[in-house]
């Protein structure tokens, strides 16, 4: 494995990193959005000359004086309609309005001036009350919402778990939860000739621009999309929400350009979130441990106020194949709720679905007297369960056994509180970790250049990922030099095509194209020095000449390619490369794995909790650069441990108003929450998948974290605690 520094690290660590809102424009006014204060109904009426006559203000866009937007959640923006189209209030915190002034501060004072009327009716905020009339998709993953997968001669999962010898069902839940990157959404427009230029932070810079194109009424070749720094996505950058298709809408109305920045506190309802869920997990054994039958219905809230993702719980991607059974069911049903709208978060469906199916295993462990991963063993699964095909590569108990050793799982007590330390309750947890790995088709772009250096390219983004540094590496180790003679090019809608970043596909799709961009430059180069007649090389047999490390190598000659563009008066060549999964995929099931082992003490007088340690074993494939992989797993640990313990989003019943919408309320893990984080990759090769034998990692590290935090909860205080966060009320007097 190689492992090297963030090629961009000194860049961003010393401020020189440019993100969304860092652009100097010349002539910049600015934006302040003005959001609902009511959680459904209608504006009634807006008076906004205070707003007006306020000193610096340019303009004051509302429903009733909309910016021309056209298009909708077909091309991509994150809601199933357009800011200041109508007079629809769907949710509290939608945009119902832009101010635009000289100044950030002249724009927001004059936003505190515009009074609005409206006819509200009470929210629908509560997912357990909206069940009843909850609803089913049409499909998750391309698969019926509601799936059975029977033995031959089985009527229902019912009667596979009637016919069982142990039997748990339990119900979990979790709060919606917020993405909360570093850097706050924000975006500048800039038109020119008919031409847009925007600086927004994306993960999918084409899709952004292209979505861009659609709503502001213009060709896509007329919209550019720069974003080379995002400071944190987590899938809330995937989609465009309504700040840059009204920044962009409003620059064109007033001929100058316009940034908006939103505040911390607007994200919350500008932006969207991960859903609410109620997941109910009913587990089946023979008297051996071996499952039976495995039951997971998922309610999943869905906002009223967009349906750009519409979000998958979590069965289908969790118990759907995470282990051996002959009788499985995964059903999901949507909750429709007058809140924010919806989008992917790390880890989509597994996060969530993880926590569920693998808390209940851990149950199961329990009732049966069972190691924990004893009983994972024994329910292995060597197939896709109802696809029949094998994985491309899973050393998932290769996981569970190196991990064990790694923890010293051995020592662990058999039963819940057997070990104390002074006033603290400890116990040890674990769970499975597993995330689809998906590819996806992309085009990269490799130039060799007159100076020796090259720039390997393609219209991913880097959200602080490593993408950067991964693409330098790859391209580097393909043409044989060092990695300061590499440049990489990203973020950008005009480079070679790609899909973005998401899925945890950016580094298995990305790179093969750059690889095999960089193989073809390779080619050209050496075509280029036996037929340009000023090659030194000129004449020769493709067979007497062959690249070496950066040169150029024939008969008594050796030249560096630089040297050689340069003889021939070329400043680059260039070749360009698409690549994507082919037949394999009827074939094989692909799929990163991995398992968490943690421990954690609680005080057994007030309930506070605290993670000791953690061991992660990771299966992707071959790791491109351990350094940066290290810190995907890592951060997706901490994403955990703030799902297992502390983030909760307080909606108030009465308005549908967030009321933590901010860093002090919505309590995320500061460093005194992360304990030491030792990280292990098996390094298996996945070739099968693609020629660099790399899958996805970015969401990988968090699925099944906060699973075995509660287990590990439970085994130091003999307390369940299915309703996440697991916060102090829930322990005291454990």
């Amino acid at each position: 494995m190689t492992s090297i520094s963030r090629v961009e690290g000194r860049l961003k660590v010393t401020g020189a990193a440019r993100y969304s809102a860092d652009y100097p424009v010349d002539g910049l006014a600015e934006g302040y959005l003005l959001l609902s204060t009511v959680g459904r109904g209608t504006v009634r009426a807006i008076d906004s000359a205070a707003a007006r006559r306020s000193p610096g203000v340019l303009a004051v866009y509302t429903h009733a004086d909309p910016l021309p937007l056209f298009g909708g959640a077909e091309s991509g923006v994150g809601y199933n309609w357009l800011p200041l189209r109508d007079n629809q209030v769907r949710y509290h915190g939608q945009i119902v309005g832009l101010v635009v002034a000289e100044t950030f501060e002249q724009a927001r004072d004059a936003a505190a001036l515009v009074r609005v009327d409206y006819t509200a009716v009470p929210p629908r905020t509560s997912l357990r009350d909206g069940m009843p009339g909850a609803t089913l998709p049409d499909d998750v993953n391309g698969e019926p919402a509601l799936l059975d997968l029977l033995a031959d001669g089985v009527a229902s999962i019912d009667e596979a778990l009637g016919a069982s010898d142990a039997v748990v069902t339990a119900t979990y839940t979790q709060p919606i939860e917020y993405h909360s990157a570093m850097e706050p959404h924000a975006a500048i427009a800039v038109w020119r000739d008919g031409y847009l230029t925007l600086y927004s932070g994306a993960q999918a810079p084409q899709l952004a621009a292209g979505t861009i194109a659609t709503t502001v009424g213009v060709d896509p070749s007329r919209v550019h999309l720069l974003s080379p720094h995002v400071g944190g996505g987590f899938g809330n950058k995937i989609l465009t929400w309504g700040h840059p298709v009204l920044a962009a809408a409003a620059a064109k109305a007033l001929g100058r350009p316009v940034r908006i920045v939103l505040t911390r506190e607007q994200t919350f309802g500008v932006t969207g979130h991960r859903s609410a869920m109620s997941q109910t997990v009913s587990l089946g054994t023979d008297r051996g441990g071996h499952l039976v039958a495995l039951k997971h219905d998922a309610y999943a809230s869905l906002s009223s106020g967009g349906d750009g993702f519409l979000y998958e719980a979590g069965p289908h991607t969790t118990s759907r194949y995470f282990y051996a059974s002959p009788n499985i069911h995964v059903g999901q049903r949507l909750v429709t709720l007058d809140v924010p709208p919806q989008t992917p978060m790390r880890a989509p469906g597994p996060e969530a679905g993880s926590f569920a199916l693998e808390t209940a295993m851990d149950e199961l462990a329990v009732r049966l007297g069972m190691d924990p991963i004893e009983l994972r063993l024994r329910n292995y699964a060597t197939t896709y369960p109802g696809r029949g095909v094998p994985w491309s590569g899973k050393h998932l108990d290769e996981c569970y056994r190196v991990g064990a050793e790694m923890f010293d799982w051995s020592r662990r007590a058999p039963v819940p509180r057997a070990v104390a330390d002074g006033e603290w309750l400890l116990g040890t947890g674990m769970a499975t970790a597993a995330y689809p790995a998906s590819r996806y088709r992309t085009t990269g772009k490799v130039r060799l250049q007159a100076d020796g250096t090259a720039t390997v390219s393609t219209a991913t983004s880097d959200l602080g990922t490593g993408m950067r540094t991964v693409l330098t590496v790859v391209g580097a180790d393909a043409l044989g030099l060092p990695v300061d003679r590499v440049h990489a090019a990203l973020g950008d809608s005009a480079l070679a095509d790609n899909p973005g970043a998401f899925a945890s596909a950016g580094t298995a799709s990305s790179a093969p194209a750059v690889h095999a961009a960089a193989q073809s430059a390779k080619r050209a180069l050496l075509e280029l020095a036996v037929t340009h007649e000023r090659s030194p090389f000129h004449g020769m047999g493709q067979d007497k000449v062959r690249y070496e490390r950066g040169d150029v190598v024939g008969p008594g000659r050796r030249i560096g390619f630089g040297a050689l563009l340069g003889i021939v008066d070329l400043a680059g060549i260039d070749a360009t490369e698409t690549t994507a999964l082919g037949p394999e995929r009827e074939r094989f099931a692909f799929t990163s794995f991995g398992a968490h082992f943690c421990e954690v003490a609680v005080n057994r007088w007030t309930g506070e909790c605290r993670v000791r340690r953690v061991t992660t074993v990771i299966d992707a494939g071959a790791i491109v650069n351990e350094k940066t992989a290290r810190g995907q797993i890592v951060g997706g640990v901490i994403f955990g441990i703030g799902q297992a313990l502390l983030e909760n989003t307080h909606l108030e019943p009465g308005t549908g108003r967030i009321a933590n919408a901010n860093l002090a309320d919505y309590v995320l893990p500061v460093s005194t929450d992360v304990p030491p984080i030792d990280v292990r990759f098996l390094d298996h090769p996945d070739t099968v998948f693609n020629p660099l034998g790399a899958r996805g990692i970015g969401e990988l590290g968090t699925v099944g974290i906060a699973a075995a935090l509660g287990n590990a909860v439970h085994h130091a205080t003999g307390r369940r605690v299915r309703d996440l966060p697991i916060t102090l009320d829930k322990l005291l007097d454990a």
